[in-house]
């Protein structure tokens, strides 16, 4: 097989005044805000990763024309192009020496939904959150429930193929994605999905290339595609069978990589009139991951870890330590939210009172707590999205890091996996913190690092003995959050030299240039390149010197009168009840 990698297109560095030139063309051709200023490109050069890229600059633009003007204008140029919605990606996605169109400001409109198919077509830029809203008075909602629901884009779940925490009963993007209306850096442009909808025929000629690369690596995928319902690595190249074929299940998960979403047209579901929610304690973490198999046998539509150190965490923020205070008891080392839904009341209650007589069966007797009011089942859900914002509130420069937060191995082996990352975890000197997708064998979990210090370095070392559990394992290395910078280079030891190959196969006949967000799934960078990073390698935290406020401006004599106040020398009681004069100056 030739070897038919893109190389990606970058901006030379130092090319400012080739940069403004470009900036200058975008302003007098292009409908939208064009951001080339230092701030505005400091802005956009990080999302929710560890990452920091400066892009050469930023296009938000008004109208769907005129952002395929400027990729037209950055694809004639040469310049990479990166699709941003919110930038709430924590593997990198949205970060890049590249043109940034931002889709979020103005593209952000419902265009069409259609209560009685269950079907929504919606610009890339529209927030899950606020389509919800506007559903919610048809009895419907669009279910891949992510917990950044109030900034994510559909565009950018799209892009990322996004999971949520209950995708047990509904499915990922991929699963409710019908299509998707799509440009390309060649210009084409036109409808992704079902063969019958295609009318560009070099959409056509693009599905027959992507059958016929399915037919001739089918053994391939089936030997290289881990059994977990949840992987997100690469291109979906599993989802191209003949069977139901849908050309846009190749663009959805694609990170921006393959072309710039126009419409895409999602599967709604009912939303269930009924919910009931089990809050099942545990003694011991491991307890937890050993029943998450045998909870979801009994049919709920969530299942959600949280442990005991976001419990510590939730416990002192004062928004959410009433709720734990309420509702957790005792000290468990693990809490699992069940919940079961549906158009019935009575199905959902007993589906609680079963996972309470499973509990007894497992040794838990009396473990769980049952809510049935839907404010108080608000209220804990509300402490499980907010688990990452919760997680990063732990004090000090370690924190826990994404990198290996959503690995997926089957549930039967989920408490063992568990087991043997903490040993991983200790034995390079750090913990690591735990919550989410239980139910699914996807666990959140993010070593505690110091990365303005020597984290990077421990990083790399959890990096690879995580990649060799979660390969013992028969898991996914990338089950839910996407490749971007921090897990494309790992795809390669997953897939294999003749799937890593396919990859870039599909990238050639999508962007041969490797103008679309170059970096990501094919030709990566390493997951550590600190040059990359947000504290990158010139990083240094200078001591502060500590002087007397005014001892520069004021002569020595003032200066030692005030010190000698501070001391509680004469009328320094009298005159404030603390001493404000020191400074900081570094």
């Amino acid at each position: 097989m030739t070897d038919t990698t893109p190389q990606p297109v970058r901006f030379a560095r130092g090319e400012e005044r080739t940069r403004l030139a470009l900036g200058a063309r975008l302003a007098r051709e292009v409908d939208a805000e064009i951001l080339f200023d230092a701030a505005s490109r400091g802005r956009y050069s990080t999302d929710a990763s560890i990452y920091q890229v400066i892009p050469v600059g930023v296009v938000v633009p008004r109208t769907v024309e005129a952002a395929i003007a400027a990729m037209q204008i950055a694809a004639e140029e040469g310049v990479a192009i990166l699709p941003r919605g919110a930038g709430t990606s924590q593997c990198g996605q949205t970060v890049g020496e590249a043109l940034v169109i931002d889709d979020s400001k103005y593209l952000n409109r419902a265009l069409e939904i259609d209560a009685e198919a269950r079907r929504a077509v919606v610009e890339p830029g529209k927030v899950l959150d606020t389509l919800n809203a506007e559903l919610r008075p048809l009895g419907l909602w669009y279910p891949v429930d992510v917990s950044t629901s109030a900034q994510a884009t559909l565009g950018g779940m799209a892009g990322n193929n996004s999971c949520g925490s209950r995708s047990l009963a509904y499915g990922n993007m991929v699963d409710r994605v019908a299509a998707i209306d799509a440009w390309l850096p060649s210009g084409v442009r036109g409808r992704f999905g079902r063969e019958a909808d295609i009318r560009d025929p070099a959409i056509t000629e693009l599905a027959r290339k992507a059958r016929a690369l399915y037919e001739r690596e089918r053994d391939e995928i089936a030997a290289r595609y881990p059994k977990v319902a949840r992987n997100v690595a690469g291109y979906n190249l599993n989802r191209l069978a003949p069977e139901n074929f849908n050309l846009a299940r190749l663009l959805v998960g694609s990170e921006g990589t393959l072309a710039w979403f126009e419409k895409i047209h999602l599967d709604l579901a009912e939303l269930p009139k009924h919910k009931a929610l089990g809050v099942a304690h545990f003694p011991r973490f491991y307890d937890a991951m050993d029943a998450a198999q045998h909870i979801v046998k009994l049919g709920p539509c969530a299942v959600e870890l949280v442990d005991r150190t976001m419990l510590d965490l939730a416990l002192s923020n004062p928004a959410f330590a009433p709720t734990i205070r309420k509702f957790v008891r005792g000290e468990p080392d693990a809490i699992l939210l069940v919940e079961f839904a549906g158009a019935e009341r009575d199905p959902q209650v007993a589906g609680v009172k079963r996972l309470a007589d499973l509990m007894g069966d497992l040794g838990f007797a009396q473990a769980v707590v049952e809510v049935l009011d839907a404010g108080e089942q608000k209220s804990l859900w509300d402490v499980r999205k907010a688990g990452l914002n919760i997680m990063m509130s732990m004090k000090g420069d370690g924190k826990p890091v994404s990198f290996i937060e959503d690995c997926a191995v089957p549930l039967e082996h989920l408490a063992e996996y568990t087991t043997h990352l903490t040993e991983v975890f200790r034995k390079h000197g750090t913990e690591g913190t735990w919550y989410a997708h239980a139910s699914v064998g996807c666990l959140h979990v993010r070593p505690v690092l110091n990365m303005k210090g020597d984290g990077a370095m421990r990083m790399r070392a959890i990096a690879e003995e995580a990649a060799d559990l979660v390969r013992r394992y028969k898991g996914a290395y990338s089950g839910e959050h996407g490749d971007g910078l921090v897990r494309s280079e790992w795809i390669a030891p997953f897939f294999g030299p003749r799937l890593t190959a396919s990859l870039a196969e599909i990238k050639s006949w999508f962007d041969p240039k490797g103008l679309m967000n170059p970096g990501k799934i094919v030709n990566p960078s390493r997951q550590d390149d600190r040059s990359l990073f947000r504290f990158g390698p010139q990083y240094h935290q200078p001591a502060p010197r500590t002087t007397l406020a005014g001892q520069h401006a004021a002569p020595r004599a003032l200066g030692t009168a005030r010190r000698r106040r501070c001391r509680g020398g004469s009328g320094a009681r009298r005159a404030r009840p603390m001493c404000l004069l020191q400074g900081v100056q570094a």
